[in-house]
């Protein structure tokens, strides 16, 4: 059974870090591909460079296996997928419920990302989505229309993840101080 496939996954993962393996071309990813990213996490303070690892997952089942490492001390889920598709969105359920709820994540720490393909419908105002997806940060990406909104929300999304795993470390610091 093939699952979340052709969602532009890779797409969406070529572009967040400047990549261009496989531009222009659909290559499914067979299990999983490790880009690396780099930000300045405050604007005023050099130095300060937070690195990111972005793991793009195959959407193909056969995958499965790979799940569990790809979750290890993550802490933060993209899921991308295809509006066009209605069976992508009970899809993005399983992978939400896999990936952020069993895992233990906050919402805050997952960002749904609506991949809108050249010359498909591209409704952006009509798309609803389950609960608990309806409560989720969502992004409308095409590469055709204004990249950078989707540039921009990735940063904000970026810089709440910093935050919270900060947040978190300087909390068993002082655990581990008192």
């Amino acid at each position: 059974m093939r699952v979340y496939s052709e969602a532009g996954k890779s797409v969406l993962a070529n572009f967040l870090s400047e990549s261009t393996e496989g531009v222009g071309s659909y290559n499914p990813t067979q299990g999983v591909r490790i880009l690396e990213y780099e930000m300045q996490h405050n604007e005023n303070s050099k130095g300060a460079e937070c690195r990111f690892e972005l793991w793009d997952c195959g959407g193909d089942k056969k995958f499965e296996s790979c799940w569990p490492a790809l979750m290890k001390d993550s802490h933060g889920v993209i899921i991308v997928f295809n509006p066009d598709l209605p069976s992508h969105v009970k899809e993005i359920e399983m992978w939400y419920s896999c990936f952020v709820q069993q895992q233990q994540l906050l919402d805050s720490q997952c960002l749904l990302v609506a991949h809108h393909k050249p010359g498909g419908a591209g409704d952006t105002e009509n798309l609803t989505l389950p609960s608990p997806l309806n409560r989720l940060q969502l992004v409308h990406f095409s590469l055709e229309d204004d990249p950078e909104d989707v540039w921009m929300e990735f940063v904000k999304y970026l810089k709440s993840i910093t935050n919270l795993v900060n947040e978190n470390r300087d909390r068993e610091e002082m655990l581990i101080i008192t």
